[in-house]
């Protein structure tokens, strides 16, 4: 049989899951033909596109219109990075010269703005990117509570720094220095907690940033534009927006950049790498793809396992980077572990991001239908079989969550980070076939193991922390608490981020030094009584 037959999709099989004539539900617009260069929030005058949602109306193919963006160009992109070198000045500028306590009060100022535009940012990302309710406002929320942990760690790590230290006859004071010019990218799937974790960490520590908004999720970011002008000096955050292709690798190509913050795929990254002329003097700190297992082992409670396997492989339609990608069930508890997996997925509701209790809701990425359709018909062809009822169908935007079995290493979505809702599982019954599957993955995020078993798990735990960077007991992979480092190893990941490690990846560590000579000794003193410079200091932050 023709596997393509089997996969529902131009029937309206969903249709009375899509936005009805009668709803009372609100559709936002913006128009944000705007970009924030120098200070200014400037009006663009040249090409847009428009924001289709991915919230249609019953009985129609037609999307719902969210607004618009600017298509900038290469020349204007250019103007924008060239007003933040003008405003960091080779680390002279106003920016980069000024303490931590003037760059926390801007920061309080912006952050206090934030909170008044919360319930926009939640409803434009409801609408664009389908977040559920709950998730939107968790995403939000927890970007105000990572931007108020970074203003708490800025101060302890400038009370710690308040001091010198004294080895071999050289006394110093050692500090964090800015680096130069940011180019930060975020994530559709988290447009703006993920971007935020990477700009407000390199705002906070002395740095200019441009930030490029995403094609998908690109609408939440324009309320801010005014926070950003009102709170911080001209030049040092820069917003643009268009073509990828056509905005980043000029920008690359300058030479300007000194460090470039990415979240997205290792090909981008790699192409936009290589188009800068000074690659080796490129800070970087990328997030990358993943392809992240559960191993759930014969001593598993099978109900607790797949109950959170559920969670960690479908929140947000599996659409993030630490989702569960593909499960390893160990041969003794497959068929009882699938039934309960297979009976927990079916119970997902699908539906607006606005009804309560939906778990499921539309893809934003035009092209995801197709893809993971692509991915469903080769696994069919190659033995797999959709093991849920529910599974295997698609309308438009919406695909059911489907769960493939058995899968194996002929079969794309083995390989492939789907990104979407789509679980693949596989028995086992030596846990080799389980290292050989982790040493020949490019991916190396995390994993999750579900055992009671203490010899089994510690066994585990040894292997997998050098083939990860993050090991989950008995729980789904995650990237919180943001206290917590996140990164990964092989193409997943370069660098770390917490809120802790993000100020150090945003710079870099300066110091003053000098022989502990009276003369000099007295000199520092009086420098440091009369507040002459802004690094040299003893200052306590409350």
């Amino acid at each position: 049989s023709n596997p393509s037959k089997a996969l529902t999709m131009a029937t309206k099989q969903f249709d009375d899951l899509f936005l009805k004539e009668n709803t009372t539900t609100k559709k936002p617009f913006f128009r944000g033909h705007t970009y924030l260069s120098n200070g200014e929030v400037k009006e663009w005058k040249g090409n847009t596109c428009d924001v289709r949602s991915p919230v249609l109306n019953s009985n129609s193919d037609s999307p719902n219109i969210l607004g618009s963006y600017p298509m900038m160009t290469e020349e204007s992109v250019l103007e924008v990075l060239d007003a933040s070198v003008k405003a960091y000045n080779n680390g002279r500028g106003e920016w980069p010269s000024s303490t931590p306590a003037t760059r926390i009060s801007c920061m309080e100022k912006f952050l206090e703005g934030l909170k008044k535009k919360r319930d926009e940012i939640v409803n434009l990302l409801m609408w664009e990117i389908c977040k559920t309710s709950a998730d939107a406002q968790k995403e939000v929320d927890r970007t105000i509570k990572y931007i108020e942990d970074t203003i708490k760690e800025v101060k302890a790590l400038e009370n710690k720094e308040s001091t010198f230290i004294s080895d071999s006859g050289v006394f110093a004071q050692i500090r964090r220095a800015p680096i130069g010019i940011v180019l930060c990218l975020g994530p559709f799937n988290y447009p703006f907690n993920e971007t935020y974790t990477t700009l407000i960490p390199a705002i906070i520590m002395g740095n200019c940033v441009v930030m490029k908004l995403p094609r998908v999720g690109v609408l939440c970011h324009f309320p801010t534009f005014e926070l950003f002008r009102d709170a911080f000096p001209p030049g040092v955050v820069g917003i643009v927006s268009g073509s990828g292709r056509e905005t980043l690798p000029p920008m690359m190509a300058s030479g300007k950049i000194d460090s470039f913050a990415f979240i997205g795929t290792s090909k981008a990254a790699d192409s936009l790498q290589k188009a800068h002329p000074k690659p080796h003097r490129l800070r970087v700190c990328l997030g990358l793809e993943a392809k992240n297992p559960a191993i759930i082992l014969e001593d598993a409670n099978i109900a607790a396992a797949a109950k959170e396997c559920v969670v960690g492989a479908l929140s947000y339609n599996g659409q993030r980077c630490t989702a569960l990608k593909i499960l390893f069930v160990h041969k003794k508890i497959r068929e009882a572990f699938v039934a309960k997996f297979c009976e927990e997925v079916d119970n997902l509701k699908m539906g607006m991001p606005w009804e309560q209790g939906v778990s499921i809701t539309p893809l934003p990425e035009e092209e995801k239908p197709k893809y993971l359709r692509e991915l469903i018909d080769d696994a069919l062809s190659k033995g797999a079989k959709v093991v849920n009822q529910r599974g295997n169908k698609i309308d438009r935007t919406f695909v059911a969550p489907t769960v493939l079995f058995p899968v194996n290493n002929k079969m794309r979505v083995y390989h492939e980070e789907q990104f979407g809702p789509l679980v693949p599982i596989r028995e086992f019954e030596d846990i080799k076939e389980v290292y050989e599957y982790l040493d020949e993955s490019t991916f190396g995020q995390q994993a999750s193991i579900f055992t009671n078993n203490e010899k089994q798990a510690a066994a585990l735990i040894d292997v997998l922390v050098n083939q990860v960077s993050r090991v989950n007991i008995n729980t789904q992979c995650q990237r919180g608490p943001d206290s917590l480092p996140f990164t990964g190893r092989k193409d997943s990941a370069y660098g770390t981020l917490s809120v802790s490690d993000a100020l150090r990846v945003f710079s870099i560590r300066a110091l003053v030094a000098a022989k502990a000579e009276k003369p000099t000794q007295d000199l520092v003193n009086s420098i440091i009584s009369n507040r002459s410079p802004n690094f040299l200091r003893l200052d306590y932050l409350f």
